[in-house]
C-alpha cells in the first residue's frame, strides 16, 4: 500500500486476528530497508447472546452466549443496566472465561444485557441486547434432553406429547427415558433461592413432574431413586391416583379433586419441594430434604397426552409463607 503521509489506515482486516505490519520509504533512488515489524491484534467480533438458553430467578440470571469468533478470545465482559435508565448507570462483570455467567440482580426489575469479547487488542463492540426480568422463575426446556417422541414448542408455553404410534419398547430404552415414561429436563439458575412454576395437563394424561439431580440415572424411574422427587398421576378404572415418589416410596395420600394445574415450589434454603393444586390454592404434599446439589425440573409422560409448562410466574403468598 503506497501512501504519501506518515500514517495509514488499513481496512478490511479480519476480527480477532494477528497481523504483522512494517513500513518502507521510497524516493527516486529506490526503496529503503523495512522498518521493525509491529504485531497488531484486531479486536473480536461481538458475541451472540442466546435468549432461549438464558434463565432467571428473583435475584439472579444465568446468561449464555456464543463467542461469535473463529479464534479463541481471552475473556468476555457482561454489561447490564436497568431498562429506562442510561447506559452510564450500568455495571459490568469482567474477565469471564467462558460463554456463560451467573450474575446477581435486584428482584422485581427488568435489565438490558450486553456482552463484549476481549483480546489483547481490546474489547469488541457490544452484542445485540436481550432483556432479562427478575419478576419470577424463567427457564426453558432443554431440547437435547427430550425423548424423540416429545414435541416442544418454540414459545414460553411449551407443549409436549407422547406419540401414540411409538412402540413401548422404543420409549423404554431411550437415553432420555425414566423407565416407562418419556421425559425432558428443564434448566434452572444455579443459585440457592426460591423457584416456582406451574404445569397444565390433560385430564387423562398420566404424568410425573418433579426435580432431579443432573447425574440421576436415566434408566430408572423418576422418583424411584434417592436423587429424584416427583408427583405422579395414574388413571385407574375407579379413580385418579396420585403418588409423591422419592427413593421408590410414597405416602398414602388421597386427593379428591383432580388438579389440572399444578404449582411446584422449590426452596433450597428451607429444603422443601412442594406441590399445589394451583387453581384451588390447595397444598398437596411437601418433600422435606436437604438438597446436596442443584436440581433440574423434570417433566414426563407415561401415556399419550400433553403438558403445558408455565414459567415467569411469581410464587403466590400461600406458597412462600412457612
Amino acid at each position: 500500500m503506497k501512501v504519501k503521509e506518515t500514517h495509514c489506515t488499513v481496512s478490511d482486516l479480519l476480527p480477532n486476528a494477528q497481523y504483522e505490519l512494517w513500513v518502507t520509504a521510497t524516493n527516486t533512488t529506490g526503496i529503503s530497508p523495512a522498518s521493525e515489524r509491529a504485531v497488531y491484534m484486531t479486536v473480536p467480533s461481538p458475541p451472540v447472546l442466546k435468549p432461549r438458553q438464558c434463565v432467571s430467578s428473583l435475584d439472579a440470571a444465568l446468561i449464555r452466549w456464543d463467542s461469535g469468533n473463529t479464534n479463541p478470545v481471552e475473556s468476555y465482559t457482561l454489561e447490564f443496566h436497568r431498562t429506562h435508565r442510561p447506559l452510564s448507570s450500568g455495571r459490568s462483570v469482567v474477565a469471564i472465561p467462558s460463554c456463560e455467567c451467573l450474575v446477581q440482580l435486584q428482584p422485581w426489575k427488568h435489565y438490558i444485557i450486553h456482552i463484549r469479547a476481549v483480546n489483547i487488542g481490546g474489547p469488541s463492540d457490544r452484542s445485540e441486547p436481550i432483556t432479562v426480568s427478575t419478576t419470577g422463575t424463567f427457564f426453558h426446556l432443554l431440547e437435547d434432553t427430550a425423548h424423540p417422541s416429545l414435541s416442544l414448542s418454540a414459545d414460553g408455553l411449551t407443549m409436549f406429547y407422547l406419540d401414540e404410534d411409538l412402540p413401548i419398547s422404543h420409549m423404554t430404552f431411550s437415553d432420555n427415558t425414566f423407565n416407562r415414561c418419556v421425559a425432558v429436563l428443564g434448566d434452572l439458575v444455579p443459585i440457592r433461592g426460591q423457584y416456582y412454576w406451574e404445569i397444565d395437563m390433560d385430564e387423562s394424561a398420566e404424568f410425573r413432574v418433579g426435580v432431579a439431580y443432573e447425574d440421576t440415572q436415566r434408566n430408572s424411574y423418576l422418583g424411584g431413586n434417592n436423587t429424584s422427587w416427583c408427583m405422579r398421576h395414574i388413571l385407574t378404572p375407579s379413580r385418579h391416583k396420585y403418588e409423591f415418589l422419592h427413593n421408590g416410596w410414597t405416602p398414602d395420600i388421597r386427593i379428591t379433586v383432580q388438579p389440572l394445574r399444578i404449582g411446584v415450589f422449590l426452596d433450597y434454603t428451607r429444603g422443601i419441594l412442594s406441590f399445589y393444586n394451583a387453581a384451588l390454592r390447595q397444598h398437596l404434599y411437601t418433600f422435606s430434604c436437604q438438597f446436596l446439589h442443584y436440581v433440574q425440573p423434570c417433566f414426563a409422560l407415561d401415556n399419550p397426552g400433553a403438558l403445558t409448562l408455565c414459567t415467569g410466574l411469581t410464587a403466590p403468598p400461600h406458597v412462600t409463607q412457612p
